[in-house]
This record gives structure tokens, sequence and C-alpha cells, in this order.
């Protein structure tokens, strides 16, 4: 038998675990779109997005060899959260020189509508 509506309510309600001591504050994807846009955007809408894509290229380049050495088994832990932090600021970047809202994009690919349908 289903739950009541009562316990439904109470269930949705759960206090929020404590975040440790260490935790960031949590960051919506406008707003670091919104703090890339105020840093780099008159550099990189100068640049253009082809060679903007070029800038991105490199960084997804530097990532792919940061994962090369994780998977080896030397990984160099800072330098790997310093990649994956490079390649979303220049695919930032690049929406923005682009004029794409990826808040509204993701939630349109994958929040609406239960997202696209498969696995991949």
């Amino acid at each position: 038998m289903g739950s009541t509506p009562a316990e439904n309510a109470s269930e949705r309600m759960q206090p929020t675990p404590t975040p440790p001591p260490n935790a960031l504050p949590p960051m919506a994807i406008r707003d670091f779109q919104r703090l890339i846009h105020e840093r780099y955007y008159a550099t990189d809408s100068a640049r253009g997005a082809p060679a903007t894509f070029l800038w991105f290229s490199e960084e997804v380049g530097e990532l792919a060899h940061a994962l090369g050495k994780l998977h080896k088994g030397t990984p160099d832990r800072a330098n790997l959260e310093e990649e994956f932090a490079d390649v979303l600021a220049w695919l930032t970047t690049l929406a923005n020189v682009a004029g794409v809202d990826l808040e509204r994009a993701i939630h349109a690919k994958y929040l609406a509508d239960g997202g696209p349908k498969g696995t991949k």
C-alpha cells in the first residue's frame, strides 16, 4: 500500500544533513557562468568562438593527460581537479561567446520531460 500524503510531506521535509566543516557553499551553474562572463567576456568575445574553442581543446587535452595518470595509478589529484575546473571554465566561456545559457540548456536537455531516454 502507498504512503499517505502526511508521510510523503514528512519525507520531503527531512532536515538537510550538516555539511562537513570544510564544505564549500553550493554554486549554481548560472552563478558560475556569470562569474566567467564578468571576468573574461571582453577578451573572450574579441578572440571569437573558433580561437576560444582551440583554448578549450587544449584544456581537454590536459585533462586527458591527467586522467591518463589516474588510470596508470600515478595520479596528481591537485592537477586533475585543476584540469576539470579549467575544462568547465573554458566550456562556460564558449557558451558565453555563443550566447548560450547553460542552465537553461541543461534543464531543457536533461531535466525537462524526464531527460533523454536510454543510457550511454
